[in-house]
């Protein structure tokens, strides 16, 4: 590595940049009061998050129903966490935080939350130093910063549990951005190291950070500037890369493995990918709508990817024609592209089209490109400072107003999927996962029986969907229509254990109903309707010895004593210790 061999030289001072370096007697303290400002405005914004329940959607698998994880820190643990591959994913740093949590917290769904808010608090104190350090521009950092720390894109990642490997990855990120800077100024192994060892902590949090030796090397043509021997730059990344590509081998296996790697048609993936380039954009000025889950399209107007496709190459196009005089347009806007590759959707996981959470770490980039281009502007034209100012303290203004009304989706489940259905067209994972959110609320079945439906409606090929609906169905008695819905399920994937199960304890329901039936009648005298009902339950559960039992009485009554015997062996093979069986076949064996 040539760091070495680099120690003690400085990278050269940044023209345009020089005269904004911090000088004044009072410039410290400005930072200290940005970064106060920061913590605690963030943490003021996502404080009702202390009074938020767990999400029925991966909150379950991650979180409450993980043994693993409740379990809180421990060897074993630590073990599972640093090989599991479920939830088509690996990011066993992540998974130990969760224990940790788990071990601090139990399921007080409100400290996990607060921790995500804390994660989240520190990444944005982290963008401004990384900001601030590398380029001397104290409020153009402050501002991407807050921005950053407070948009509406971002309460996703913060307010859903689930989504502590976004917060997490991204802390890692800046911190590894910052210590690049400190490195850059003082190349020295000590701090590539340290370096080093900050990514690697993000690969293990979320693998979304393989793009990160990429933007690396964007940094080193600003505002780094240390663009003289790309040779030396490619070779001090080569560490980077490999443990990049071996995370990102890792992951795609888990996601295989998950069957997570959806089959869309290439064209439609393409078509989607620029599509959702071009609306995360739109997004972030315009921030409506907003959802948790976007399903993904049968199929796209013609005209969005082609204006997305002429939106982009002139923006690309703007930025390559500017690169000389304005290089920090084309730092933020390849530091857009480049981030999102890995969740664009050429290579599909998952059957979402886009997410907000994707935004997280990418949004920066634009920002930067925003934050540096206003910047510029009022060092060229003094008049425009103040109106840039206003505009700049309005859109933070604008973004805790949205997210704190974005925030209260995500109370609960109920409220989430709610609005999830109020503002897409054909979310079959809202509808499904509202019916989950309200199955087990004293008289709302039918409506969660609805809310199933419709899902199954939009998307007949769910699985899960199906086999919750007949789960309702079974519970509210209607078991020919809950079997149906099972026997689909598992013609749909025949390896699916759960609807097996469901299956199972549906046909245990039915049976024990038509057994209640059956002594009833058998009590009223109707001993062949009787012995119908026990028929019928035995087809669901033949290997129920007090259903052999009652059918043995029922037959021995109406004299069809060697059926009766039959049914009396048949229930004491089943159950060996059972005296009234015994007694029964004593007794039908003395009347022939």
């Amino acid at each position: 590595m040539s760091a070495a061999s680099s120690t003690k030289r400085s990278r050269p001072p940044v023209k345009a940049e020089a005269r904004l370096r911090a000088g004044r007697p009072n410039s410290a303290l400005a930072g200290i009061w940005i970064y106060l400002a920061l913590f605690a405005i963030t943490l003021a914004v996502y404080a009702p998050v202390r009074q938020f329940d767990f999400i029925n959607y991966d909150d379950p698998e991650y979180v409450t129903s993980n043994p693993h994880v409740q379990q809180g820190i421990s060897v074993h643990g630590i073990e599972w966490a640093a090989t599991s591959r479920d939830a088509a994913n690996w990011f066993p740093l992540t998974r130990v935080s969760h224990m940790l949590d788990a071990q601090l917290f139990g399921l007080d769904a409100g400290m996990h939350h607060l921790v995500n808010a804390l994660l989240h608090a520190l990444a944005a104190l982290f963008v401004f130093e990384f900001l601030f350090r590398a380029t001397r521009r104290r409020w153009a950092g402050a501002f991407v910063a807050f921005v950053f720390a407070l948009h509406p894109f971002h309460v996703e990642s913060v307010a859903w549990i689930s989504e502590r490997k976004d917060v997490l990855c991204a802390l890692f990120w800046f911190v590894t951005l910052w210590l690049y800077t400190r490195y850059a100024e003082r190349p020295e192994w000590r701090r590539y190291l340290l370096v080093l060892f900050s990514f690697c902590l993000g690969l293990l949090s979320k693998p979304m950070i393989v793009t990160l030796p990429l933007v690396l090397l964007l940094l080193d043509v600003w505002p780094l500037r240390r663009a003289r021997s790309w040779k030396r730059l490619i070779l001090e990344k080569i560490p980077f890369a490999v443990m990049a590509a071996g995370a990102a081998v890792i992951t795609y296996s888990a996601q295989q493995a998950s069957r997570a790697v959806k089959a869309f048609p290439l064209g439609i993936r393409f078509e989607n990918a620029l599509v959702s380039y071009a609306t995360y954009i739109v997004k972030m000025f315009w921030p409506a709508n907003l959802a948790v889950f976007y399903p993904y399209p049968r199929s796209i107007p013609a005209w969005q990817p082609i204006v997305a496709t002429l939106a982009l190459a002139a923006i690309s196009f703007l930025v390559l024609r500017t690169a000389r005089t304005r290089p920090y347009l084309l730092v933020g806007w390849s530091w857009y592209l480049i981030t999102l590759l890995p969740v664009i959707g050429v290579i599909q996981a998952g059957a979402q089209a886009r997410a907000d959470r994707y935004t997280y770490i990418p949004m920066v980039g634009l920002l930067v490109m925003l934050a540096w281009g206003a910047a510029d502007l009022a060092l060229r034209w003094c008049k425009a400072r103040a109106a840039i100012v206003t505009c700049a303290a309005a859109a933070c203004a604008c973004c805790v107003v949205l997210t704190s009304m974005q925030l209260q989706y995500w109370r609960n489940s109920e409220s989430l999927f709610r609005h999830a259905i109020e503002v897409t067209q054909g979310n079959y994972v809202a509808e499904h996962n509202l019916g989950l959110a309200i199955s087990d609320q004293p008289g709302r079945l039918p409506e969660a029986i609805a809310h199933y439906q419709a899902a199954l409606r939009m998307q007949p090929e769910s699985v899960e969907a199906r086999s919750d609906l007949g789960s309702a169905l079974a519970k509210s008695g209607r078991f020919d229509q809950a079997l149906a819905e099972f026997e689909t399920a598992l013609r749909l994937a025949p390896d699916c254990s759960i609807c097996r199960a469901n299956l199972a304890i549906a046909q245990g329901q039915e049976a024990q109903e038509l057994f209640e039936e059956g002594v009833a009648l058998a009590k009223a005298g109707k001993t062949q309707e009787a012995i119908d009902r026990f028929e019928a339950a035995l087809r669901l559960a033949p290997d129920n010895p007090e259903l052999h039992n009652n059918l043995g009485v029922a037959l021995a009554t109406l004299g069809q004593i060697p059926l009766a015997i039959r049914e009396f062996q048949a229930a004491i093979r089943l159950k060996p210790d059972y005296e009234d069986a015994r007694y029964n076949l004593r007794a039908a064996q003395s009347q022939r």
